[in-house]
């Protein structure tokens, strides 16, 4: 390629980068309050819209000044969008800095695990000797927190014979721990 077009594209990327920087601070404010809105906290706000400048300005904007406003927007909103829904799983799965602070580390021995070891051999061979669907529903219900009113559609039989199912298996496993002295 010559010379001369590469310095036209430059001067080009260059002009492009000043028209959004121009919509942005022109649109600066509105932007924010959408933002705003969105996450509910200004600071938040803030950075959604620094984060919506930097990737702007790194990408080729090559429509209209008033599609470049409307994507402009969109950009912001969609940012806000995902700040707002990491926040909440955030909320959901994180635990107040101070609870962290206050738990105890546990080091289980070799004893203490050798026993775990043992109880979970003697439930797995319990489960074994259940019927099939018993032992399933136990299964889902008790490790994957399946609703005992699906499982019932799922199996074809009504909630109750569920909770029966799953009242057995427990009862058995009991049994099996006792018997064998846990």
């Amino acid at each position: 390629m010559s010379s001369s077009h590469c310095l036209a594209t430059d001067i080009d990327v260059n002009q492009q980068d000043d028209s959004v920087h121009e919509l942005f601070l022109s649109n600066y404010p509105v932007l924010l309050k959408v933002a705003t809105r969105i996450t509910g906290c200004r600071s938040y706000a803030e950075d959604v819209v620094q984060d919506a400048f930097i990737r702007l300005t790194r990408s080729q904007l090559t429509t209209t000044v008033k599609s470049q406003v409307s994507y402009i927007f969109q950009v912001v909103r969609n940012l806000s969008i995902d700040h707002y829904r990491k926040q909440i799983l955030e909320r959901r799965y994180a635990a107040p800095e101070e609870e962290g602070l206050q738990a105890t580390v546990f080091s289980a021995t070799p004893e203490t695990i050798n026993l775990n070891q043992q109880t979970l051999a003697l439930i797995d061979t319990a489960l074994g000797q259940l019927p099939k669907r018993t032992r399933y529903a136990f299964e889902m219900y008790r490790i994957h927190g399946c609703p005992q009113k699906d499982l019932a559609g799922e199996l074809g039989v009504s909630p109750t014979l569920v909770n029966f199912m799953i009242r057995d298996a427990q009862v058995h496993c009991h049994k099996v721990l006792q018997q064998s002295g846990h």
